[in-house]
């Protein structure tokens, strides 16, 4: 199929000409809405797609997966799948991009066909937006409330303590089993004593559970806006908007500050806990391999999902960064380079986040695998009870959760910066005057509202919803697979190879054709399927047992899903019901890319009787139909 494509190229390829409807604005309006902003410097690019693809994932989720899928032992599978999976669709999506010179729907011209992706990865991007947000939102509050001599999740005199709260743990004595009804040990969520069933809660889940999220009942019980949380939402969105306001411009600027901090702090954390009594603990047990643990189809699951989701592929955010490269950017490797980041990013996370794991577990006399959690759990849980453990523990608590906005505002406003991208490239007309400026503050104003809902007493459910269906695990891998069918198999992969030569000078590795045209399709696919017959009813689990959501509240998750895979298929059908002729026909006219002069190769130039060394900005020649394009050639 890959090869019938290539060879109907120089049948088909269509010329894209000026609107006639445009003719009635002035010249400067014109050169106005045609004029796309690009990179200053090559350093805006890469520190972008730094800011943007290393973000909570590499911090809180790679280093969770990795001790509980066998410790170093997990990093096999995970490179599989970042060289199989992950770094190709990666390279595709920024290769795309640059080619294209569109964001996540313009793009797609390419092969109008699919270009439903593009409608697809923008609600993606949508309902990420409005809720990772939430997690800055969370980072700003404890953030803000650091600014104390004394932590308030550091001890039980607080307003929101119960009587189970308590800063020393003592374990039940299992040495008589008669006395002993359930027993259960975590220092991160409760400590049950089987012969006086009192529960021993930490301050620091309390803080968490009764005083940040003030939790409802359920989904059910939405409950009041907290406006503590609703003002720190408000302000993030504010600081969202003032870094993405003027384009590519403004945002280039402020990831030189948003991208390389948190390495800072990340080496002044891994000194820090490095130093601390039980690291040596928590770094052995972190990369100590269970080569047992491979044998389980879960393990490559895990390393899977977490591949496409922190390299932040198939959102059509890094389509709409690499866009904005000059057409003849070597942007090959500066995506390696990007890659190797992304992944040391991961690594090196571990090291820190276990580090003080080890500390904490050994303050606490529990086994390690007793105090680490994922998300959530172990930036506003864990974490912070071990801050508070540590000298000068106000002090750390405010760098550390410095650190943890600026890793998640970058990826917020870049995330904002590709929707925005993908809707102007659409509507030319927001690039006039202050329109951009204006359409983004109602974006955010509109995304403020939406996130309204996620700062109430039930918002952590939705937030929980939204995590677990929009933007992760189904949508991601049904992006990335029709990406590759649409590039290698109905564009070509070997015109694409040649179209990065045009743009590069050079083609790349072959190995990255395999992987467009077999290997990737084939690993999403895997997942997929492993996903499908491991699948098991959403819950939460949080002090006072485990929560399942309702039959309608998953419905609305899959909704979203539903919704977000069927922009493909729908967009395909009315493409090719607005095309005219046979079948045959139909079909050719919709896998007809539409590309401008510079896109074309020499053969095809030739072939459009067009000269090899004609100025790019001569008009080609006109053409009424596909028929006369046909005869022509």
């Amino acid at each position: 199929m890959a090869g019938k494509a290539e060879e109907s190229y120089t049948e088909g390829v269509d010329m894209t000409t000026t609107n006639a409807a445009v003719a009635t604005l002035t010249e400067d309006e014109k050169q106005e809405e045609n004029e796309r902003p690009t990179w200053g410097h090559k350093v805006d690019f890469i520190l972008s797609c730094v800011g943007f693809a290393v973000g909570l994932g590499n911090v809180w989720r790679f280093p969770y997966l990795c001790y509980r899928n066998g410790g170093g032992a997990f990093l096999i599978p995970y490179f599989i799948c970042l060289v199989a999976g992950g770094v190709p669709v990666f390279f595709l999506e920024i290769f795309l991009g640059q080619f294209m010179s569109q964001g996540g729907i313009g793009c797609w011209k390419i092969c109008p066909i699919f270009q439903g992706i593009g409608f697809a990865t923008t609600v993606i991007c949508l309902l990420l937006n409005v809720y990772y947000i939430i997690i800055l939102n969370w980072a700003a509050y404890f953030f803000g409330r650091s600014f104390t001599s004394i932590l308030p999740w550091s001890h039980c005199g607080n307003p929101w303590n119960t009587e189970y709260c308590t800063t020393n743990f003592t374990k039940p004595d299992t040495s008589s089993v008669t006395n002993m009804t359930n027993t259960t040990m975590d220092g991160n969520m409760t400590a049950v004593n089987g012969t006086n069933t009192t529960l021993q809660i930490s301050p620091v889940v309390e803080f968490w559970e009764n005083k940040v999220l003030n939790m409802s009942e359920g989904v059910e019980d939405l409950g009041e806006v907290q406006w503590e949380l609703a003002v720190c939402l408000l302000c993030v969105w504010v600081v969202v908007y003032f870094c993405v306001f003027k384009g590519v411009k403004s945002t280039g600027k402020v990831v030189y500050f948003t991208a390389t901090f948190p390495y800072v702090m990340l080496t002044v954390l891994l000194i820090r806990g490095a130093t601390l009594d039980g690291a040596a603990d928590g770094l052995f047990f972190y990369l100590n391999p269970d080569w047992e643990r491979l044998k389980d189809h879960k393990v490559w699951i895990d390393a899977g999902t977490q591949i496409f989701f922190s390299y932040a592929i198939g959102l059509g955010c890094m389509t709409a960064l690499g866009s904005y490269n000059k057409f003849h950017n070597d942007s090959y490797k500066q995506s390696i380079l990007i890659a190797i980041v992304n992944s040391f990013t991961s690594l090196y996370s571990g090291l820190v986040v276990f580090s003080v794991l080890g500390f904490m577990a050994k303050e606490q006399g529990l086994d390690i695998k007793d105090v680490a959690a994922s998300g959530p759990g172990l930036v506003f849980i864990a974490y912070p009870r071990a801050l508070s453990l540590m000298p000068l523990a106000p002090l750390w608590s405010c760098l550390f959760f410095f650190m943890i906005i600026l890793v998640g505002l970058d990826s917020q406003f870049v995330g904002v910066e590709g929707f925005v991208t993908a809707v102007v490239d659409m509507i030319p007309y927001l690039r006039r005057g202050y329109n951009r400026e204006l359409f983004i503050a109602g974006l955010c104003v509109f995304n403020f509202l939406l996130g309204l809902t996620m700062v109430t007493n039930g918002g952590i459910y939705v937030f929980q919803i939204f995590d677990y269906y929009s933007a992760s695990g189904i949508s991601l891998l049904f992006m990335s697979f029709f990406e590759c069918v649409a590039i290698a198999w109905i564009f070509g992969v070997n015109r694409f190879y040649d179209s990065i030569e045009i743009m590069i000078g050079y083609k790349p590795l072959p190995w990255f054709k395999v992987c467009w045209t077999v290997l990737t399709p084939l690993i999403t696919v895997g997942i997929f399927v492993f996903m499908c017959v491991t699948w098991s009813p959403m819950e939460f689990k949080h002090f006072t047992g485990t929560y399942y959501f309702p039959t309608w509240a998953e419905t609305i998750g899959w909704v979203m899903v539903v919704v977000v895979i069927l922009c493909v298929p729908v967009t395909a059908v009315v493409k090719i019901c607005q095309a005219k002729g046979t079948f045959r026909e139909r079909w050719r006219e919709v896998t007809t890319p539409q590309l401008q002069y510079h896109q074309l190769r020499d053969k095809d130039k030739l072939a459009r009787g067009l000269s090899i060394d004609s100025d790019p900005s001569t008009p080609p020649p006109p053409y009424s139909s596909l028929q006369q394009y046909d005869t022509a050639l």
